[in-house]
């Protein structure tokens, strides 16, 4: 299958320095679909899957923010057919899920709780989508891999004051043995608190800027501005992988950043 015209591919190499040595790991980010017309209905939502099957990823990271939520929504998606949707991504290590802080918003009762698990979330686990929440799971056998998934670090408020349900001391508690692990964060900007035992951190949120002017990206929702804003960020001999996502925030438009599928080649030759 070829990638449809209205989607693009991401790739990029990344070589952690604690990575086992010869190892390779094809994996798949698919980062905030927003699901919802008029610029990501269902059916583009289906395509999106069908092309991430299509590149045979070994493992499958989705990020979060699942329904679009702007005013300008035209066509409405319930949370159960999305859920069906994406239970339809395969991978041979597996396919896990993480919640964006628009997930949090939409419900209700977990903001007035103060706890999830969220509504979003219950409908991706009845589809059969593994849901991570300050949660490590190792996965892979002998020769395995830890996939640690955090909690939304913008679960309540906006911007401006954003509290979270991020436990990285307790979900790192959880790792037992020196297999390498992966961290699936719905946000960027935890990564200044990620260890060097975590090989390679993996986000979406940001959507790349969404909006692009030749470099520069005027609405960034991080605390950090346009420093983790897309790509392979390596700071002090760690790693960062930024998707730009699929949907869109706000306005149902993008500009000079096209919805993407991110495939990372962890392992084999070449540069960090």
């Amino acid at each position: 299958m070829t990638i449809p015209d209205w989607l693009s591919l991401a790739k990029w190499r990344v070589r952690p320095d604690s990575w086992p040595q010869g190892r390779r790991l094809r994996l798949l980010l698919f980062a905030d679909p927003h699901v919802g017309g008029p610029q990501m209905p269902l059916a583009r939502l289906r395509e999106a899957v069908e092309a991430a099957n299509a590149l045979q990823p070994d493992l499958i990271a989705v990020m979060g923010d699942y329904l679009a939520d702007h005013v300008f929504v035209t066509g409405k998606v319930a949370m159960g057919e999305v859920a069906r949707a994406l239970a339809a991504l395969k991978a041979p290590l597996g396919v896990f899920a993480v919640m964006g802080n628009h997930d949090w918003l939409a419900d209700p009762e977990a903001q007035a709780s103060g706890r999830g698990p969220v509504a979003y979330a219950r409908d991706l686990s009845a589809a059969g989508v593994r849901v991570l929440e300050n949660e490590a799971v190792r996965i892979g056998g002998a020769d395995g891999l830890w996939v640690l998934g955090l909690g939304c670090q913008q679960a309540f408020g906006r911007m401006a004051e954003p509290m979270g349900v991020e436990d990285l001391p307790a979900t790192l508690a959880q790792v037992t043995d020196e297999s390498p692990a992966i961290l699936l964060a719905h946000e960027p900007d935890i990564f200044p608190s990620v260890p060097p035992r975590v090989a390679l951190t993996v986000s979406g949120h940001t959507h790349g800027g969404q909006i692009n002017f030749w470099g520069w990206t005027p609405v960034v929702p991080s605390r950090f501005g346009s420093r983790y804003v897309y790509g392979h960020i390596r700071e002090d001999g760690r790693d960062l992988v930024v998707s730009g996502g699929l949907g869109c925030s706000g306005l149902p438009l993008r500009f000079l950043r096209r919805p993407e599928l991110t495939l990372i080649e962890l392992g084999g030759e070449g540069p960090h």
